[in-house]
């Protein structure tokens, strides 16, 4: 069992971990909306000045491993039913880009306001952090554990944490912030142009 860690916690990932898988998961409450929640894990890989470099540098469901395949995220869940991880990204910091100085993990809700969903109807929503023994080993040694907890009401995205360059070394960083705006307010945050 890894280390459980607080909002606004930051700890240093150990040296050996050079391939992590980061598992989110999270279950909704029960509600008479029409339509099925949809949340969705992405990860932008940011410069030194806070925006990716490239559009390659934002990973989704439409775009599933950056360049180099650094990160891969592992496909899309649509219904975020049974237990465990909902979605999965893995890193190896083996292949992460130089001019790469941090990875945001977020979380958002497909097509929120048309569906009137946000936040305050999701429980149970984490990120954990698992040392990979190889590139099949999607459970891993769990090493630390992040449990949002139930502080979100209106928002539709999640910065859930992120993973940065402290000279030679990464650390991790429980941030847990909410937005309005759903995906596309944060990739306009992150220097991605969209429509």
């Amino acid at each position: 069992m890894g280390v459980n860690l607080a909002k606004g916690q930051r700890i240093q990932l150990e040296k050996s971990l050079t391939l992590a898988m980061v598992g989110l998961g999270w279950d909704v409450k029960k509600f008479d909306g029409g339509a099925d929640f949809d949340l969705d894990a992405s990860a932008f890989l940011l410069g030194p000045n806070g925006k990716v470099s490239r559009d390659e540098d934002f990973i989704f469901y439409s775009n599933l491993r950056s360049r180099g395949d650094a990160v891969i995220h592992t496909g899309d869940n649509r219904t975020g039913a049974g237990d465990g991880d909902d979605e999965q990204i893995i890193i190896n910091f083996t292949k992460v880009p130089g001019d790469v100085s941090r990875i945001v993990v977020t979380v958002t809700i497909y097509e929120a306001e048309a569906r009137r969903q946000n936040f305050g109807q999701v429980i149970n929503a984490y990120v954990r952090v698992a040392k990979m023994a190889n590139e099949k080993d999607f459970a891993g040694e769990e090493v630390l554990r992040f449990d949002l907890g139930e502080d979100f009401s209106t928002e539709t995205a999640l910065v859930i944490c992120e993973i940065y360059r402290h000279e030679n070394d990464w650390k991790f960083s429980a941030v847990g912030a909410g937005y309005s705006g759903g995906l596309a307010a944060l990739c306009r945050s992150f220097g991605i142009d969209v429509a």
